[in-house]
């Protein structure tokens, strides 16, 4: 069987969907592809030599070429290869999983250090994993392919081992730190350089008194920073504090201490308390109302589920008025705020609680609700639409013609294919929020499939003109103004040696909408068959090769028949 070229709009499809090429650049101009992306070259060969037919970037190393070869530059349908390479900053290094998946060959090399060889052709997908430890700082990865012959895809993807019990090494040291102190608000704004690991999971920040060798984590308690920034208001006592940032992996390692941060804080007296703070709830959320504050110029809103141990969490910065509503607050869920009032120079009075429960309330319904041809060859729409201004909203029920057909937490669904040709659909979502309260239905995208569920015509002026290498069939050309293609099928007599006989039918051959003849390549052994052909519409309507108003022609071949 001879592979068949994926056309443009497929190629191109098919790439995307599988990382997809950034760039793309011809051969003869230079190419620099930003780390960690791959750099990717394409050869009319199979020996990765020669100058590169193409030189692109991208994104991932997943690769189904199917029968055909890469879009966006011309190959060999058999016989071509690709090189991706790609250095980059591994920061501390440590084990590492390299995966791959290929037909036909593929070559791994760490540093020029071969680490996966499958470098054969096969009719079926190899695989291979190896665990290897990468050392720290910048390494360099290439990885070879090729294709002889029949399917060709690629999959090479590597990755940090996480495991606690596997991964020993700690991250490296957070370097670059900086601090600003704002002496007005009492804060201390720090920065510092991203680490390299590609298992990093964040940082601690950690705190102490320059009096003191006792480092105290002022970081959350569970969670791990995920910039690389934090800010944090030391004691405002006037003593000197030191900062350190630490990296943590997601093995649970934790690294050494960046270079010391020094702030030295200032000592300010609060105002009073904020009094006469009330709490109610709404549909919106929990609305909180105070008394001004004399010497105040914000207000802080701190937060805690009533009747649990959770951390006190800053809900609120800088509100600059007497009332402020929770929005984020959780159904059915019980709170205790507390409302400080803050001074020009940062400092911040005792807090004043309150508590309140926000009730259940159902989200409203999306917005802008519009459906779209995927433009895939199974008919279908992909929906998106605006979601409600409800922060608790979790998921939202996609409808069609009244009935439930999936469900998704975005904004779009891409999912509803395989529809009937020609047929309309009124599709609508509902949103759907922590406590599964849903929406009322948004407004209705009404939409129709292309195309019509008719076969065509059967085919007509049928002849069968035995050869010697074979039969020729031939028919006159069909009018359907939207022919696709023609299929052609040959029957068989059979005879089981029990007493049962018929014919089995196959289809031989698919030809161009042009065609209005085949020869069919076929020993001249005597004997008796018959030929139909089939056409085939743009819809991929047709007629089942058992229908009865099918046109066929019976031919005896030339020779003599086999007898066994």
């Amino acid at each position: 069987m001879t592979r068949t070229r994926l056309s443009a709009i497929a190629a191109t499809a098919a790439l995307a969907a599988s990382g997809g090429l950034l760039t793309a650049t011809p051969a003869a101009a230079a190419v620099t592809c930003a780390s960690p992306v791959w750099k990717a070259e394409f050869f009319a060969n199979t020996t990765l030599t020669g100058t590169p037919k193409l030189t692109a970037c991208d994104s991932a190393i997943a690769e189904n070429y199917g029968l055909g070869d890469p879009a966006g530059v011309t190959l060999p349908k058999d016989n071509f290869s690709v090189r991706w390479s790609v250095t980059r900053d591994f920061g501390s290094g440590g084990p590492f999983s390299f995966a791959a998946e290929t037909q036909d060959g593929i070559r791994v090399y760490l540093d020029g250090v071969r680490r996966i060889d499958l470098w054969k052709n096969v009719s079926t997908t190899q695989k291979k994993t190896v665990n290897l430890t990468v050392p720290a700082g910048r390494h360099t990865l290439r990885v070879d392919y090729v294709a002889w012959t029949g399917t060709a895809n690629v999959k090479f993807t590597y990755a940090p081992v996480t495991s606690a019990t596997v991964d020993k090494v700690r991250p490296l040291a957070p370097v670059g730190a900086t601090v600003a102190y704002d002496k007005v608000l009492n804060r201390a704004a720090l920065k510092w350089a991203a680490n390299k690991e590609m298992d990093l999971a964040g940082y601690r920040v950690y705190r102490r008194l320059g009096t003191s060798t006792t480092w105290t984590k002022v970081s959350s308690a569970t969670a791990l920073v995920t910039t690389a920034s934090f800010v944090n208001s030391p004691p405002p006592t006037g003593q000197t504090y030191l900062y350190e940032v630490r990296a943590v992996d997601k093995a649970g390692n934790e690294s050494y201490g960046s270079a010391d941060l020094t702030v030295a804080s200032v000592d300010r007296t609060p105002t009073a308390a904020p009094a006469g703070v009330t709490a109610s709830d709404g549909a919106t959320g929990v609305h909180l109302a105070w008394q001004p504050v004399t010497g105040a110029v914000k207000y802080t809103v701190h937060r805690q589920r009533t009747g649990t141990t959770d951390p006190v969490a800053q809900v609120a910065t800088g509100v600059t008025g007497t009332t402020w509503t929770d929005a984020t607050a959780a159904e059915n869920t019980g709170y205790t705020y507390g409302v400080s009032a803050v001074d020009a120079a940062g400092n911040t009075s005792p807090r004043t609680t309150v508590t309140a429960t926000h009730g259940d309330y159902a989200p409203g319904a999306p917005k802008g609700l519009t459906a779209v041809d995927t433009g895939s060859y199974m008919l279908g729409f992909a929906l998106n639409w605006t979601a409600p201004a409800d922060t608790d909203v979790v998921s939202y029920r996609v409808y069609r013609d009244g009935f439930l057909i999936g469900t998704t937490s975005a904004t779009s669904y891409t999912n509803d294919t395989g529809l009937w040709k020609g047929t309309t659909y009124r599709y609508t979502v509902t949103a759907v929020d922590r406590a599964d309260n849903e929406s009322p239905a948004s407004g209705e995208a009404v939409v129709a499939t292309e195309g019509d569920l008719v076969a065509p015509a059967p085919v007509t002026g049928l002849k069968a003109t035995p050869h010697e290498d074979g039969v020729l069939v031939e028919w006159d050309a069909s009018t359907e103004p939207d022919l696709k293609r023609y299929e052609v099928y040959r029957a068989e007599k059979y005879d089981n040696g029990e007493g049962e006989s018929g014919w089995v039918t196959y289809r031989v051959a698919y030809l161009a909408k042009d065609a209005t003849s085949f020869l069919h390549p076929n020993a001249a052994d005597g004997e008796t068959v018959m030929y139909t052909v089939i056409a085939v519409d743009q819809w991929e309507n047709m007629l089942h090769a058992t229908d009865p108003n099918l046109n066929w022609v019976e031919v005896t071949e030339l020779g003599t028949p086999v007898t066994e």
